[in-house]
């Protein structure tokens, strides 16, 4: 068997069509521009790189980006001050605060001090205990990218065996909650989970996300299983020690023979979490303005 792959770049650009059309709409019927506010402290590259990457498909899908860059030194009164401002400007319907933070300030203070209705990374304790409980809330980006993969490739999930390998606040634990919702039997596996390749082999949906390349092999997966590779890492070129290359947390050959689908590393789910926070974005902004959602971008 040779997997189908889930290709997150092509779908995440479905998504980015739909966002940018509904922001069309909102402008032309209510005279309403979504605006996205990003805050990062520190010049750490990799978040550069990805606060840069948000706030240019930010203005291509038609919306307000607005960032604000601070020292590293930067005090917590003074970024609690500022989240505060973007918490009472009416122009603003989405704040991130690019993590991670510098060590001196405390990210869960942070984090929910953003008002629970623009808190589009989905990370407020306002919008966990929503999501724990089956009600409405903004979903983080990343599970919700990965779910709307799953449903794209499946249809409806309803019955089928999903295990989750991983238990982080931010991907594992959201992901477990998304697939209950969507009626899935649900396992979430840890490190400490005993024969971890045997409880794996049961999924008929297996969603990987514990930050250590290559660890889901072959041995892992049962024939025809649907693989989600949450997975960022960057590794050695096997071929040149002077460079270096993305890989997931699923050795990607081994894995592709047995399965019946997976998401590659890059092109899988990376995508679709910047293509999630724009949907977040529309999301609150309709939520705030009282006005429809749009079909298609949240669950």
């Amino acid at each position: 068997m040779t997997a189908r792959i889930i290709d997150g770049k092509d779908f995440s650009a479905t998504v980015r069509t739909k966002v940018a059309d509904h922001v069309t709409r909102l402008k032309a019927d209510y005279d309403v521009t979504p605006g996205l506010a990003v805050i990062q402290v520190g010049t750490d590259p990799a978040s550069q790189v990805y606060v840069r990457n948000k706030g240019r498909q930010t203005v291509e899908a038609g919306m307000n980006s607005c960032q604000h860059n601070l020292d590293a030194d930067t005090s917590e009164a003074d970024l609690l001050m500022l989240v505060e401002q973007l918490n009472r400007d009416p122009a603003v319907h989405g704040i991130l605060v690019q993590l991670p933070l510098p060590v001196h300030l405390n990210e869960s203070v942070v984090i929910n001090a953003i008002a629970p209705e623009k808190d589009v990374d989905g990370f407020h304790i306002s919008n966990v205990g929503l999501l724990a409980t089956g009600q409405r809330s903004i979903i983080p980006c990343t599970p919700l990218g990965c779910l709307m993969l799953l449903r794209e490739h499946h249809g409806a999930l309803g019955g089928m065996n999903a295990v989750v390998v991983g238990r982080s606040n931010i991907v594992g634990k959201p992901m477990a909650n998304l697939l209950l919702k969507d009626n899935c039997t649900i396992t979430i596996a840890h490190s400490r989970t005993k024969d971890l390749e045997a409880v794996c082999r049961r999924a008929d949906i297996l969603v990987v996300a514990v930050g250590r390349p290559g660890m889901i092999t072959g041995d892992y997966v049962r024939e025809g299983a649907t693989v989600i590779d949450v997975g960022i890492n960057r590794i050695r070129h096997p071929d040149d020690p002077e460079k270096t290359k993305l890989a997931g947390d699923v050795h990607f050959a081994s894995v592709a023979a047995k399965a019946g689908a997976i998401t590659p590393v890059p092109g899988g789910v990376g995508p679709m979490t910047i293509a999630c926070l724009l949907a977040n974005t529309i999301t609150a902004c309709c939520r705030m303005n009282g006005l429809a959602e749009p079909e298609g971008l949240t669950v």
